[in-house]
């Protein structure tokens, strides 16, 4: 019985011993290696990087029209709404008519009078311009020749004479008439024709007047607002000017820019027809392409900084972009692809701007080593890595 508890003694004290031996090297390995928080530690990546400026501002249509009434009155009917897709041409709403129609027949009654008073002076010019030649006169001048010949002859009476006389002397003083009244008829003439067409005048602005209280879409797009209905009153933009009756918006959405502001330092690096990815707080998950289509020749100041107004174009055929969305538009100075990458919170910059990186080296005391890269162009979140590291290496983020 004895040497079975020795044997049993014997193989504890060897397992005390194995697991102090073991305890004491890996208490060993642990002070020889120290592990990095895997949070720490981002992969070299391939990707494309671009160096940007970023536009922020609102989605608006690149034609918008604001409709006014070019005559005055009462809103009858209203035949969009908003949203709708208009053609040009096509009717959007109409004013009460009947005093308009009333306007119009009264014109042309008026129109008709002055040319009827302009046909009554013709006449009268055309019959004194056949009594101003006096026709007659030389007939009634041989027959008082004539008659005064057979009275001295004793072959006529006195009375016959007096006739012939009398005769002659009113044709004379018809045609003398006649002539004096040509140049009254000529005047009465020009004031009947200048009656005539003040008249026309009228009766033509009391039918545009007619046709101006259908409103129609100048433009092809989409009504973006209303801001009247039936029973509304609206003024004429001809009258009231700027000032006249706002009835609808209407834009050209088939093509959008986003209006932003660029600060002057970066304004200089952006030109007409760059590049530019615009991205909306309403599709997050999407990115659509774009141009810049305009640059502001002057800047604005503000607060001691200067900024420069600029425009980048969307094509918006299906209409998906609407108007007043907040876009940014990132205007792509430089970019690019497939390259390798690693974010920008694990490079090092030293005084002299030189670059390096850390990476994880278990076999030292603090767990990782630097190491010199060479780093291209940045987009803030991530770096092109030009040499100095391999794809899928780790380093660690500062």
């Amino acid at each position: 019985m004895a040497k079975p508890k020795r044997k049993r003694r014997g193989v504890l004290i060897g397992l005390v011993v194995f697991a102090a031996v073991a305890s004491l090297a890996a208490s060993a390995l642990l002070r020889n290696s120290t592990k990095i928080d895997p949070s720490k530690l981002a992969t070299v990546e391939r990707g494309d990087v671009a160096r940007s400026v970023v536009a922020t501002g609102k989605i608006e249509p690149l034609s918008k029209v604001q409709i006014k009434s070019k005559a005055s009155g009462i809103v009858k009917n209203l035949y969009v709404n908003v949203g709708d897709s208009v053609r040009s041409g096509q009717v959007l709403a109409e004013l009460d008519k009947e005093i308009l129609v009333a306007q119009v027949r009264e014109a042309k009654a008026n129109l008709e009078a002055a040319e009827a008073n302009l046909a009554a002076a013709q006449a009268t010019y055309e019959r004194n311009k056949v009594d101003a030649e006096g026709p007659d006169v030389p007939f009634l001048q041989k027959h008082l020749d004539r008659s005064r010949k057979l009275f001295t002859d004793g072959l006529i009476p006195l009375q016959s004479l007096d006739d012939a006389e009398k005769n002659y002397q009113l044709a004379r003083n018809k045609q003398q008439s006649a002539i004096t009244n040509l140049s009254v008829n000529r005047a009465e003439i020009q004031k009947a024709a200048a009656l005539v067409a003040q008249a026309r005048a009228t009766l033509e602005r009391a039918d545009e007047d007619l046709r101006k209280s259908t409103i129609v879409a100048p433009i092809v797009g989409v009504l973006l607002s209303r801001d009247v209905e039936v029973g509304d009153a609206v003024s004429s933009i001809l009258v009231l000017g700027s000032a006249a009756t706002l009835m609808m918006t209407l834009g050209d959405v088939r093509e959008v820019y986003v209006k932003g502001k660029v600060d002057e330092v970066d304004v200089a690096k952006i030109y007409l027809g760059q590049p530019a990815r615009i991205t909306l707080e309403s599709f997050k998950d999407k990115k659509y392409s774009g141009k810049v289509t305009r640059i502001s020749p002057m800047g604005i100041e503000k607060d001691n900084v200067t900024t420069f107004e600029v425009r980048c174009s969307i094509q918006n055929l299906d209409g998906e972009l609407k108007t007043m969305m907040t876009a940014n538009a990132e205007i792509i100075l430089e970019e690019h692809k497939a390259v390798l990458t690693i974010p920008e919170g694990a490079v090092i910059y030293d005084k002299d701007r030189k670059t390096s990186v850390e990476v994880p080296e278990p076999s030292l005391k603090n767990g990782k080593r630097k190491l010199a890269v060479a780093i291209g162009i940045s987009n803030g979140a991530r770096a092109e890595v030009l040499s100095g590291l391999k794809e899928g290496q780790q380093v660690v983020l500062q």
